[in-house]
């Protein structure tokens, strides 16, 4: 009987959890992370022949969209990008991307660009659901969600946001939570350049900030 109760509680917990427990980078869906997709699946994506999936891998990490779109832009017209989008991207930062970072989402077009910074900024991805909600409904906040994220706090941020962060797993969990409390930015380079190299810390910065 007890045991029953137990289930039955986590249960409970388990869908009336906070919305913010599934982390901070939206969750993807359909959409590669076209600084840690494989080879194979970038061969997957329209437009990218061999020698494009070549040439990313070789440029990455992207620190931004635009950067990607600008590799893109050699090779494909802007039609043959918007459809490749559907399938790869950069998230952008909901608080910082730029207006031509936010319109290479596909879809966005300046009225909805505009809805993206009016709630600026942005403290959790549940508050960009329940804001861009008001526009669109769930199937398009959903869609939105997988091409944006909100900066993490490296002190305070759930295992659950941390690892909402693409291509992000246990171990480095571990050693993103074993330097807390980070004091500046420089620390958090420090002691996580000592497992992975400079690039892949720059991409990890994207999205941790100590605000």
């Amino acid at each position: 009987m007890k045991a029953s109760l137990f289930i039955t509680a986590a249960i409970v917990v388990a869908l009336f959890a906070p919305v913010d427990a599934y982390g901070q980078s939206g969750r993807r869906g359909g959409v590669l992370d076209a600084n840690t997709a494989s080879e194979k699946d970038l061969l997957s994506v329209p437009g990218v022949t061999p020698a494009l999936a070549k040439g990313i891998l070789d440029r990455r990490p992207f620190m931004n969209m635009t950067d990607l779109d600008s590799l893109l832009g050699a090779s494909l017209s802007r039609e043959q990008r918007a459809d490749a989008y559907r399938r790869l991207f950069v998230q952008i930062n909901l608080n910082t991307a730029s207006d031509a970072e936010i319109l290479l989402i596909p879809g966005m077009g300046n009225r909805m660009l505009e809805e993206f910074k009016e709630y600026r900024p942005y403290k959790a991805l549940a508050q960009f659901r329940r804001e861009i909600g008001k526009y669109v409904d769930e199937k398009e906040v959903a869609r939105f969600e997988q091409y944006v994220f909100v900066p993490i706090n490296l002190n305070t941020a759930t295992d659950a946001d941390i690892l909402s962060i693409p291509g992000m797993g246990q171990r480095m969990l571990r050693e993103f939570k074993e330097y807390r409390p980070y004091k500046a930015m420089v620390q958090f380079r420090r002691e996580i350049g000592k497992y992975v190299d400079d690039k892949e810390v720059a991409r990890l910065e994207r999205y941790v900030t100590l605000n």
